[in-house]
Order: structure tokens, then sequence, then C-alpha cells
């Protein structure tokens, strides 16, 4: 039995199989997780070692093979993503307009007053009909359409103007006051 255990003696074996690793991988980081792996798979197939071979031979053996296994599994992974890339569009278009439109709406739709953006979200948003959404604000079904309306209308002026603040006040005339954005 001590010679069984002196013949698999794994930690003598450390050195040469990080070299064999550095010297494949030309990495140390890499080298020792394949080190790692290459132990690993010989302590699971321990059972297939024959004692009158050599143990150096063999863990080496199972090192190389991990390297080998390791480069195809990266091949195989290269081919899959460059397959993938031929099939992918050559030409996107570039998404920084439609941020900014997005953004644009957010915006305006966070300066619409309360009641209009609480009725356009229960029904633009959440999908109610306009008598759930009428019946979740408690109020008659023809002000929820006209608060519809009036939301619309101010994110359909945005479409039309650019700009949030003017399309908020657009239509509206200021009574009893100076209009400023008219100057």
């Amino acid at each position: 039995m001590t010679d069984n255990k002196a013949r698999f003696d794994v930690m003598g074996q450390l050195p040469a199989l990080r070299r064999y690793g550095l010297a494949l991988t030309r990495n140390a980081a890499d080298a020792e997780d394949l080190v790692n792996e290459a132990l690993l798979r010989a302590y699971e197939k321990r059972a297939g070692f024959r004692s009158d071979k050599n143990l150096r031979v063999w863990l080496l053996s199972i090192l190389h093979n991990c390297f080998i296994d390791g480069k195809r599994r990266e091949r195989a992974e290269h081919n899959k993503l460059a397959g993938a890339a031929e099939l992918a569009e050559s030409h996107a278009a570039p998404a920084q307009e439609h941020a900014v439109h997005l953004a644009q709406v957010r915006q305006a739709f966070l300066t619409l007053p309360e009641e209009q953006r609480a009725a356009l979200h229960l029904v633009a948003i959440e999908g109610l009909s306009y008598q759930e959404a009428a019946a979740t604000l408690a109020i008659p079904i023809g002000t929820l359409m006209s608060r519809l309306g009036r939301a619309r209308a101010a994110l359909r002026a945005l479409e039309d103007t650019g700009d949030a603040q003017t399309a908020r006040l657009g239509h509206l005339r200021i009574v009893g006051g100076t209009d400023d954005t008219a100057g």
C-alpha cells in the first residue's frame, strides 16, 4: 500500500505540470487554471491509472488533453460567434436619435398636468379600457376622454414643435397676464 501511495504522488508532480501548463498557455493564470482542470480530471479518472505506468506521463497527457479540449471549445465558440455575426445586420441605425426622442417624449409626458398624465398612463400604458380607467380615477367617462384628448394633443404638439414647453403651452392663451412665449 505504501508503494502504491508513493507511485500516486500527485503533489510531487505539480512543478512539472505547472511548467508544462505555462509552456502551453503562455499565461500564468491560464496555466494555473489548466493545471487545476487536469488535476480534477485525473482525480475523476484515478481508477483508470495503472500502477505499472509513469504517473508524470499520465498527468502530463491529461494536462495536454485538457489544453487541446480548451482550444477546441474556444474555436467552436469563435466559429459560433462568427456565424452569428454574419447573420446579424451589417449596419444598424444609430440609437442616439431614438434615445433623445424617447427622452423628449418622457419629459413631455412628465410635464403634463397630473390628471392628464394619470388618464393617459392608465389607458396607454396599463391598457385599461375607458370604463375601467374612469372607474379607477372615480370620474365620468366623458371627463376621462377629455383629459386623454388634451394629453394626446400636447404630445402631438411636441412632435410638431420638438419642444416640450412649447408643446404644453402651444395653443393656450394666458388670461389676465402676459404671454412670455409670444414675445
